[in-house]
């Protein structure tokens, strides 16, 4: 995060100490930086210059509505997998017109919210979703744009778990299957194929999965031509890696000038869904030490935060580089860095030398994308609050939950 320094010892993020934030907000506590996430933004403005494009932003990565509001201030679309990110862009002002909806398991009020909005277009995954979506939309007297998203086969080379474009995974269509069904799509009434998508997994540190998929995605376009099929954009999914640990990120304007190449003549726009290299290095996650615990063989920091704050950890065995706030002079020792939830798996970091106190606070890097979005109160656990830094100044973008807020839907049952 290169927004993230040092003065005299103590950490900033833009112009803010974070032992102030600290201070002030409490910890656990997520803080995102408005200089990271605009200049990731711009990045992938200036590497797809040369081809017509539209960055729909992946809303899972990150919902907060303030960084929703920026992005779409910023111009950006999105793209959704539910009716609850669909109601966040909108709340936000992001564009209904340029929104992508993806997602294996669409409602029919889903459908039905997304058609009454207006958005770009559908990513239908199954036979059973375009039937429901014609059916849905003559329901309500609208034409639904759709395309496919369409399986390639191609190996991401990534964690099994956020593997999306394998034969055995659950999303999109098998692409020797597209035809047929774009041709059923050509034939149902309620529907206008509008494009083709395609999204191979999560954190790719290689181009070559990127641009073999690109080439297979191609080559159904101009198959579905041959067939007076025409589409008005290609969608080519996110996934592009960020630096956790010692990752080497894939080439930004390399990606944009092998896609410049494919898409040179073509009358289709290219559409891009980046989440992770949009917010992941924007934002870290404050927490501090409860209790330094020496055991016979490991040592323990027991930190404030916890899997329902980061999951991914837990999830994944993700690395995120650890570091102190507040630099000590004295040695440093071996810890593993958990939290207090009641699981063996609640960990956030194993062995990560630092020179710590009971007290002091810590900072997990690369926390801005899967984190806030995939907590939970796992232990009745309030969420974490939200800053976001601009230059000097703060803003509180989510309060922190209470325990007052966490029961406040529920209800005792009325025994006889």
């Amino acid at each position: 995060m290169n927004t993230l320094h040092r003065i005299d010892g103590r950490l900033y993020l833009e112009g803010v100490a974070l032992d102030m934030l600290a201070e002030r907000y409490g910890t656990p506590l997520y803080v995102y930086s408005r200089q990271a996430l605009e200049s990731a933004y711009q990045a992938y403005i200036d590497a797809f210059s040369a081809t017509p494009h539209l960055i729909c932003y992946a809303v899972k990565a990150n919902s907060s509505l303030a960084i929703l509001n920026l992005f779409a201030r910023l111009g950006a679309g999105f793209d959704i997998v539910s009716g609850g990110e669909l109601a966040r862009v909108l709340a936000a002002g992001g564009d209904a017109n340029k929104t992508v909806f993806s997602g294996v398991g669409k409602t029919a009020d889903e459908m039905r919210a997304a058609l009454d909005a207006g958005i770009l277009c559908f990513n239908v995954e199954s036979v059973s979703e375009l039937h429901r979506l014609n059916r849905i939309a003559g329901e309500v007297g609208k034409v639904a744009p759709v395309s496919f998203r369409v399986n390639p086969d191609v190996d991401p080379k990534t964690h099994p778990y956020i593997s999306t474009g394998l034969k055995e995974n659950k999303f999109g269509v098998p692409i020797a299957d597209a035809p047929a069904l774009y041709r059923l799509a050509a034939s149902l009434p309620n529907l206008k194929i509008s494009g083709i998508d395609c999204h191979i997994g999560s954190q790719l540190t290689d181009l070559s999965p990127l641009a073999d998929a690109a080439d297979r995605v191609l080559a159904l376009v101009d198959a579905l031509a041959a067939e007076d099929i025409a589409l008005h954009h290609i969608d080519l999914g996110g996934g592009v890696g960020i630096r956790y640990h010692d990752e080497t990120p894939p080439d930004l304007a390399a990606y944009g000038r092998t896609l410049a190449a494919r898409f040179a003549g073509r009358r289709e726009k290219l559409l891009l869904e980046p989440g992770r290299s949009l917010v992941g290095n924007a934002g870290l996650l404050l927490t501090r030490v409860e209790y330094l615990k020496p055991g016979e063989d490991k040592n323990f920091a027991i930190v404030d935060a916890a899997m329902n704050d980061l999951m991914r950890p837990a999830l994944y065995e993700a690395y995120h580089e650890i570091v102190a706030v507040d630099e000590r002079p004295t040695p440093s020792k071996r810890y593993d860095i958990v939290g207090p939830i009641c699981e063996t798996g609640d960990f956030l970091g194993f062995a990560r030398d630092l020179a710590i106190e009971e007290g002091d606070l810590l900072a997990l890097l690369s926390a801005g994308a899967y984190g806030m979005s995939m907590a939970s109160n796992y232990n009745s656990r309030p969420r974490a609050a939200e800053i976001l830094i601009d230059r000097n100044e703060i803003h509180l973008i989510r309060e922190r939950e209470t325990q007052a807020s966490l029961m406040a839907g529920e209800r005792l049952a009325s025994w006889p």
